[in-house]
């Protein structure tokens, strides 16, 4: 579903994240990867200005997975880190390998424990079910084992995970 700007301009929270010059580009790699998820506008700059152009892209109100942002290119000052990222749900070993792929595939890089940046820095998690319900689980040794497996993974195993649970 897609939303109209004026829906997106009235929403009470929205994610601003910080790009150099590509926020077009990751906007637009977002919508690719993810469903739900599309590029809704580009604002672009009315005439030259010290960093840029008439017509370079300013603002891109896009959605992730339903998550209205806005992508700011505001130059090289500030950089992404892991102290903000995207965390996706998936429900099996080929959504999460989908997901990690595109990401890491595309210029991105590996983490551990199921975290990885994509090439703009962004940070995601790609955290499938069975590991939040295995570390969930209320035997306390099931899920040591489960966080203890985890820790050694950079992309989540579910199989792995599944095996550490049941010990």
């Amino acid at each position: 579903m897609h939303q109209n700007r004026a829906d997106m301009n009235s929403a009470k929270n929205t994610v601003c994240l910080w790009y150099d010059r590509d926020a077009e580009e990751a906007a637009n790699f977002y919508a690719k990867t993810f469903p739900n998820s599309s590029v809704e506008q580009v604002d672009r700059a009315p005439a030259d200005y010290p960093a840029g152009k008439e017509g370079d892209a300013i603002l891109v109100h896009f959605n992730v997975m339903g998550i209205p942002c806005i992508g700011l290119n505001g130059g090289p000052t500030f950089k992404h880190c892991e102290a903000f990222s995207f965390q996706v749900l998936t429900e099996d070993q080929e959504e999460t390998d989908r997901y990690w792929n595109a990401i890491v595939g595309n210029g991105g890089e590996e983490s551990m424990c199921g975290w990885c940046k994509d090439k703009w820095g962004v940070s995601w998690q790609i955290t499938p079910r069975a590991l939040v319900e295995s570390l969930a689980d209320p035997d306390r040794d099931a899920s040591k084992r489960v966080f203890e497996a985890m820790m050694e993974m950079q992309k989540i195993d579910i199989a792995k995970i599944e095996a550490a649970r049941k010990g």
